[in-house]
């Protein structure tokens, strides 16, 4: 009981000083902000120099030279038999041209090949020693293009379809005439030959 006593006289002390205590500083707002140091205050900022701009020139190593040179591609060769699509020897062929007028065609004649391109031979069966051929078959148009070529035949098929087509598509020809004008001709075949040279 006596305990209670000092507890309760301890904790009225307490509040009171405490009540005391923030009465003194509402009453005198300055007292409790003051530090006791009087005086400016600096702000230091540290400026830097200029610094010197050092340019560098950046020297571009050549690359080095290739360790091994690409082999030299083999020219495919042409089978000149079988490009024309009928017997040579039946075949009769005009090859007057009239080049003074306005470049039109003045006799009949048969279509005839004026630029044959050699086949690129695809990397993949150069590499592996592969030889074959590809029979084409496509329309020689009036102006002499090849249109809609046709793998007919292919040994071993599927290896060098694409590399013939693509070089069967830059033939030129002189087309055929007849009655003074030219005309398409379907179904001229074409034998391209892949072969390895060594």
């Amino acid at each position: 009981m006596v305990r209670h006593i000092i507890g309760v006289l301890a904790g009225a002390v307490v509040t009171f000083a405490l009540l005391w205590l923030m009465r003194s500083v509402i009453a005198n707002p300055d007292a409790a902000t003051d530090s006791g140091i009087k005086g400016r205050v600096l702000d230091f900022v540290q400026v830097q120099e200029d610094q010197e701009v050092i340019v560098k020139k950046r020297v571009i190593k050549p690359p080095p030279p290739p360790d091994e040179q690409p082999p030299n591609l083999p020219k495919p060769s042409f089978d000149s038999n079988v490009s024309m699509g009928t017997e040579i020897g039946a075949v009769q062929v005009d090859v007057n041209v009239d080049l003074s007028g306005t470049g039109g065609f003045t006799s009949d004649g048969e279509y005839l090949p004026i630029v044959k391109v050699q086949p690129i031979y695809p990397r993949r069966a150069q590499t592996r020693g592969i030889e074959g051929y590809v029979l084409l078959e496509f329309v020689v148009t009036a102006t002499g293009a090849v249109r809609d070529p046709v793998v007919i035949e292919a040994k071993p098929p599927g290896i060098f379809d694409r590399a013939a087509v693509n070089a069967a598509l830059k033939f030129k020809y002189k087309p055929k005439v007849v009655n003074g004008e030219p005309i398409e001709v379907a179904g001229v075949r074409n034998l391209i030959k892949f072969e390895l040279q060594e």
